[in-house]
């Protein structure tokens, strides 16, 4: 079979400036960088007066060669090509999505990758097919949301269609991102790249000291040092909602010290939920702070406005006095995302705000939280989930995590791929996974094994599965411990992302660990001397493809359980072979001294 090939780049002289703004307004493009298929413009716009400017788009097209679909950072399933008829948009500023599209090909290959370096300020992308001449319409629109004026505005453009897979195309972007002052990642602690147990899907908002204790002691010792304590710690309100979120005092578990020294003595460490701008009706911060909210309309709480410095100092403060007095470890910062432009929000900047733009504040805000906690701990660790994973948000968040999908094993892997390509050396975390503890260990260990290309939590109560469940999550989890540094820094491989990610694969100097996700045909290139392949279906077969020499390899097949059922010689010979191994079992392989 063969594939187009053919490389479409462009020039300054190919992208057209749309715009309804004055002659005040002057727009360079000029090249900065090209070489091997990448080049970077800059992207300079000057008025000679202030002003407020209105929207500029920069518009390109390329032929529709080989394109099979469009990647988006938190598309999910729907990584389909889109018709230039289509209303959506794709929105990106600093606390939603990342400025970055890729066109990918029918071979998986990179066809064009555009990405902007201005991950604060809202900017509207897409890549869409016109039918009348089967070209993509590439836009980046600047200023979609600019309410105050300026003099000056630059950012970068980069494009790439130089010829590579996919996801290395997507992994060049994150580089170029971390190359700017403004976009710094910060510190990852080992404690980030840890399994993790959460209450929120099994507790919810219903917490007891003593089950927490009791859950911790099992989770510890089935490979689990951290604990997020979610929702329900500082309310005894029972309705899932955010009426008394803005206190962020300890209600429902009073002494939180003492739990979090209870918990450090089992050798686990510990952080607390917080929803960062909700203030609730019926809290005390609601009164104080009145006036100052982005909205009071929104569909669970009101929401800070953090252009104000007293809103963003009493946030500051409440997580500084929480590290200090219960000695935490962690936070989960949630909802980061809803911090954002409604249409009822002040427009206009009044005398206390030292801030005009929502996202400029928001990026101060957590700067100064990130600060703050880290002269403390060093150590602390900050969890952010999809949405809010960009370049900008990885400067505060050291842990990214897979949005909610409960009990959506398919779901939790294709975001974990997807967080992984733009996330750098921050920690990817899959959403707490979860199951009905009457299930069979084989469905439930699919929730385990589409986790394990992240780092895994889990949201069950261990007390109450069966003895079968428990074996299967403390096997795949010390598997994933045992194997941190290859699964957490290894050249990370996913396959076929219009079809969810059916093979992925990670590998590091002499070491391969695949995971196949649906019956395909694995393809092994190279010689590695430790091979481990996770059949995470409910097939029993796998088949391989070898594209090398024969090596003969030591081999033992485990089920999902962790138990051995096959140990012989395995001879991976050039061409087709077909290996029995259970459902959600493993093979290990270990290269024999020819």
């Amino acid at each position: 079979m063969t594939v187009s090939n053919k490389q479409h780049r462009i020039s300054e002289k190919d992208i057209q400036v749309v715009t309804d703004n004055s002659d005040n307004f002057n727009i360079e493009i000029s090249t900065i960088f090209n070489s091997e298929g990448v080049r970077v413009f800059n992207i300079d716009v000057k008025t000679k007066t202030e002003e407020i400017p209105k929207p500029i788009t920069l518009k390109w097209k390329i032929p529709a060669h080989n394109i099979k679909g469009v990647w988006k950072p938190t598309t999910d399933f729907s990584k389909r090509i889109q018709a230039d008829w289509e209303i959506e948009q794709m929105e990106s500023r600093i606390s939603i999505d990342s400025p970055v599209i890729n066109l990918f090909g029918h071979d998986d290959c990179n066809r064009h990758t555009f990405a902007c370096s201005n991950a604060i300020n809202k900017l509207e992308l897409n890549a869409r097919i016109r039918e009348e001449d089967d070209c993509f319409y590439c836009h980046v629109t600047l200023f979609s949301e600019r309410h105050s004026k300026m003099n000056h505005f630059n950012m970068q453009l980069r494009v790439d269609s130089g010829r590579k897979h996919f996801s290395q195309a997507l992994t060049e972007v994150s580089k170029w991102w971390e190359t700017f002052k403004t976009l710094k990642p910060a510190y990852v602690p080992e404690i980030a790249k840890t399994p993790l147990y959460s209450t929120w899907y099994q507790f919810h908002q219903n917490l007891n000291e003593e089950e927490l204790l009791s859950e911790c002691k099992i989770a510890y010792d089935s490979g689990y040092k951290a604990i997020i304590i979610d929702d329900g710690w500082q309310t005894k309100d029972n309705n899932r909602g955010y009426d008394y979120t803005g206190d962020w005092e300890p209600e429902r578990l009073t002494k939180p010290k003492e739990l979090v020294a209870n918990i450090h003595a089992l050798g686990m460490k510990i952080g607390f939920w917080y929803s960062v701008p909700f203030c609730g009706k019926k809290s005390k911060a609601y009164k104080q702070f009145k006036g100052k909210f982005l909205t009071e309309n929104h569909r669970w709480a009101p929401v800070f406005d953090p252009r104000y410095p007293e809103v963003r100092s009493y946030l500051i403060n409440l997580y500084k006095s929480a590290l200090i007095d219960w000695d935490l470890d962690g936070f989960k910062l949630d909802f980061i995302d809803d911090f954002k432009l409604y249409p009822e929000t002040k427009r206009e900047k009044n005398d206390e705000m030292d801030f005009h733009s929502i996202n400029g504040a928001v990026d101060q805000l957590l700067t100064d939280v990130m600060k703050t906690l880290r002269k403390i701990n060093p150590e602390i660790f900050i969890e952010f989930r999809q949405k809010y994973t960009g370049p900008a948000m990885r400067k505060y968040g050291n842990m990214f995590r897979a949005f909610d999908c409960p009990g959506d094993a398919t779901m939790n892997r294709v975001r974990i791929a997807d967080l992984r390509l733009l996330a750098g050396d921050t920690a990817v975390h899959s959403d707490m996974i979860t199951w009905h503890n009457k299930e069979s260990v084989e469905v439930a260990a699919l929730q385990m094994v589409n986790t394990l290309f992240g780092v895994p939590q889990i949201s069950v109560k261990l007390k109450n599965i069966p003895e079968d469940h428990l074996k299967m999550i403390k096997f795949y989890t010390n598997y994933w411990n045992d194997n941190k540094e290859l699964i957490t820094t290894g050249f990370f491989i996913p396959s076929r992302p219009l079809a969810n990610y059916p093979i992925k694969q990670v590998s590091k100097k002499e070491e391969l660990i695949i995971g196949v996700y649906d019956d395909h045909i694995i393809p092994i290139t190279g010689k590695f001397n430790n091979i481990d392949i996770i059949n995470a279906k409910l097939s029993n077969t796998i088949i391989l493809k070898m594209e090398s020499n024969i090596w003969n390899y030591n081999g033992t097949v485990f089920n999902c359980k962790g138990e051995p059922v096959i140990e012989q010689e395995f001879k991976l010979y050039q061409g087709i072979l077909e290996i029995e191994i259970p459902a959600c079992g493993m093979i290990k392989l270990k290269l024999k001294n020819n």
